[in-house]
């Protein structure tokens, strides 16, 4: 059952947005990161039961955070955001083991439709 969410997005908009639409469905937002290496640790220290994680941001970028949480926990749930659908960024994702890909913008239902692909 996943309840508890992990953001991770360099955008207070997205963290804005994301956070409305996941609270208004019952889900807890759990910890907020600005970066990738934010991301990592707050993974190990909360141990969400899914990630929003951004692709592009400062510091460590999506890719190498997703990377980072799999070897931690190989059965982490994460959903890549991303303003960006190209298909070299989509297929390294789908290497490091993401199933679902959110392009950005994405509305309530486009969100909440991507955790229940999820469980």
């Amino acid at each position: 059952m996943i309840k508890r969410i992990l953001l991770v997005d360099d955008s207070p908009i997205i963290h804005t947005l994301l956070r409305k639409a996941l609270e208004k469905h019952g889900y807890e937002v759990c910890g907020n990161a600005k970066n990738g290496r934010e991301g990592v640790e707050l993974y190990k220290s909360l141990k969400p039961d899914l990630v929003f994680m951004d692709i592009t941001m400062p510091i460590m970028d999506g890719l190498e955070a997703v990377k980072l949480i799999k070897e931690y926990d190989s059965q982490a749930k994460i959903i890549m955001l991303s303003a960006m659908g190209d298909d070299e960024i989509v297929g390294q994702a789908k290497e490091l083991g993401i199933d679902i890909f959110l392009k950005k913008p994405f509305d309530d239902y486009k969100i909440i439709s991507a955790i229940s692909k999820v469980i």
